[in-house]
């Protein structure tokens, strides 16, 4: 009895509309990309894009799913490198993707599921963050704030962009730091 192939190409037909989405969101935003400009990359119908994704947010989450994966798998590529390099590694990432992390940014507060996208990337971002900071000796109690230093940097350096010397001297400032020999001070 031959075998139902339909749920392999459903899933290969998901991966079509989610391939189209990411190039046109990209390349002209995601405001400027209509569900029917999507559709007709795909080499599909606007109502087959609703079986898939409920709306352009959950389109727009997947694609970020997708581009988050392939981050992490470069990441964990250059784990020996420092953190240094790495954190500019992934302030060059996010740069490249500026359109879609002004997005993100704008959605959140709109969008049920793009806000839960947000909040864990985040979560995740910083449980590495701290990893690395773990390692490098900082105490337990510092890690959460020394993260969200982390962040507020990072995000920084995407609202105001420096030169390639500028961004180093801001990152290794930032690690320098986190990682100097902790000295914990009464909080009160």
């Amino acid at each position: 009895m031959p075998r139902n192939r339909r749920p392999q190409d459903r899933e290969e037909k998901r991966e079509e509309i989610v391939t189209a989405a990411q190039s046109l969101f990209l390349h002209d935003g995601y405001d400027s990309t209509s569900m029917g400009r999507i559709a007709k990359n795909a080499g599909v119908t606007s109502n087959t894009i609703y079986w898939y994704f409920q709306d352009k947010d959950e389109l727009l989450v997947a694609v970020l799913d997708r581009l988050l994966t392939g981050a992490l798998a470069t990441y964990a590529e250059i784990a020996d490198l420092g953190l240094n390099d790495r954190l500019l590694w992934v302030v060059d990432q996010l740069e490249q993707l500026h359109g879609l992390v002004n997005t993100v940014h704008s959605r959140a507060p709109l969008s049920p599921a793009v806000e839960t996208w947000h909040t864990g990337f985040h979560q995740l971002a910083d449980a590495l963050f701290a990893a690395d900071l773990r390692s490098a000796g900082a105490t337990e109690a510092d890690l959460a704030t020394m993260a969200a230093i982390g962040t507020f940097v990072i995000e920084g350096l995407l609202t105001h962009r420096r030169d390639e010397a500028g961004k180093r001297a801001v990152i290794d400032m930032l690690v320098d730091s986190l990682t100097a020999v902790p000295v914990r001070r009464e909080r009160g």
